[in-house]
């Protein structure tokens, strides 16, 4: 039989060590990190669902729409040599971009509901203009004696042909022609609409078109021409200008936005000319071209919803251990400096009640507007916890410092959010005078126990 003084013994010591308490602090930490990673994974996933709702809506409109072009194409003989030394005559193909391309357009923009999702359409009404010099066959080394100008054809790039509204045809010197659907050969655009246009003997061909589409989020360009000008108005409010340009000049206010463009050949990597598929970077369908990652040079404006809660909510989460942490110190020094125990299953409640907040943070931005979520939900946990913990600690006084103490916590994680600039220096100010309030007030703590 065990002697019941050492028992005594230890079970003083548990109930009254520093160091024990501070363990299971650490691991009460650590068990609500599961948690914590189970609420960024939730945001994702919620945010995946978004994402699907937008594309199943956006596939029946239009997706994210890039205009590129016209280009001329001429095909022309060629004798290679194949792989077992025969040789064979192929048909490839010259290209050729405009010396001027403009283009003026109206994005009209168009909301969508998909369950509680929001989805950001537009119809854009395009007019496009320009010219071309015959073309210069020299400049390839190609011989006047191998081209095919009869079979020669126009083209313009759109990735998602299910966004024209209406049929389009271009007006070419005085001739006009009819776009039909696809393009003969894919160097240039793997998705678009063409024509057949016999090669003449005219130096310049003046063209002029006007085209309706329907795309989603994004609308932008590829800079084609000697010079490519483009200008677009629109009553959206929240655009981004995105791509390898920015805007010459914009004007952006609540009624809509102004935006103008000039691009010269000089500003992008590949020429006026070319056979194959000589101009890089030409994405799949639906997807956005990054500046970064594409030598196409696109350029083009983004409609953005004004808020994307998923986005904040996820920021918000990150700081969700340091709330934890902050919360459980406040309570153990609680214990330390009102000689009042704390067990480890009310640490454990209140660390949910705050992971908790998060989740309700989540449920009700896809509702209202994230400021007016995080409102609801910070009162929400607020009175949940004061509430407990005036059980607890049996104190008005420390149960009314602990309630302010997480008020001004919610308030300053908050403007964390909305300082995205200055979240850094403020966080960072924030702890400091958060380990000087805890050094002030541990100053004559005996630790060891000693008095």
């Amino acid at each position: 039989m065990e002697n019941p003084s050492i028992l005594d013994r230890f079970n003083k010591w548990a109930r009254t060590s520093v160091t024990l308490k501070l363990i299971s602090i650490g691991i009460l930490i650590l068990i609500l990190l599961i948690p914590t990673s189970m609420l960024t994974s939730l945001i994702r996933e919620r945010q995946n669902i978004r994402d699907n709702a937008t594309d199943e809506v956006s596939s029946k409109w239009g997706l994210q729409q890039t205009i590129g072009g016209p280009v001329i194409s001429v095909p022309y003989k060629e004798t290679v040599k194949d792989e077992n030394g025969f040789i064979e005559e192929v048909t490839r193909y010259a290209h050729f971009l405009p010396d001027q391309v403009n283009i003026t357009g109206t994005v009209l923009p168009e909301k969508r509901y998909r369950g509680i999702y929001v989805v950001m359409l537009y119809k854009a009404q395009l007019h496009v203009s320009g010219s071309f010099s015959h073309p210069d066959f020299d400049l390839l080394n190609i011989a006047v004696s191998d081209l095919l100008p009869a079979d020669a054809f126009m083209s313009v790039g759109i990735p998602d042909l299910k966004g024209i509204n209406e049929s389009v045809t271009m007006k070419v010197n005085n001739e006009s022609f009819a776009f039909g659907p696809g393009i003969p050969v894919g160097d240039i655009f793997y998705s678009g609409m063409s024509f057949q246009f016999p090669l003449g003997t005219d130096s310049m061909y003046h063209f002029e078109f006007d085209i309706s589409i329907n795309g989603s989020s994004s609308l932008s360009f590829l800079p084609f021409g000697k010079e490519t000008n483009v200008q677009l108005i629109s009553p959206w409010g929240s655009p981004s200008f995105e791509g390898a340009f920015l805007p010459d000049s914009r004007s952006v206010n609540d009624s809509g936005f102004t935006a103008t463009w000039k691009v010269l050949q000089l500003n992008r990597n590949y020429p006026q000319q070319g056979t194959g598929s000589f101009i890089p970077g030409i994405p799949n369908i639906g997807d956005r071209f990054d500046s970064n990652e594409s030598d196409a040079a696109a350029f083009g404006v983004k409609l953005l919803l004004p808020i994307d809660e998923y986005q904040k909510t996820l920021r918000s989460v990150k700081y969700c251990i340091m709330f934890i942490i902050i919360t459980f110190l406040t309570f153990f020094f609680v214990e330390v400096l009102s000689k009042r125990r704390i067990h480890a299953i009310q640490y454990l409640l209140v660390g949910s009640a705050i992971c908790l907040f998060y989740v309700l943070l989540l449920s009700i931005s896809e509702h209202l507007r994230f400021s007016s979520s995080y409102l609801v939900s910070c009162v929400s946990i607020l009175i949940l916890v004061t509430a407990y913990v005036r059980f607890v600690f049996k104190n008005n006084m420390l149960t009314a410092v602990f309630a302010g103490i997480l008020a001004i916590l919610y308030g300053f994680f908050y403007s964390l959010l909305q300082l995205e600039d200055y979240s850094l220096l403020l966080g960072s100010i924030g702890l400091f005078i958060i380990l000087a309030t805890i050094m002030y007030l541990t100053r004559k703590v005996d630790w060891y126990g000693n008095e």
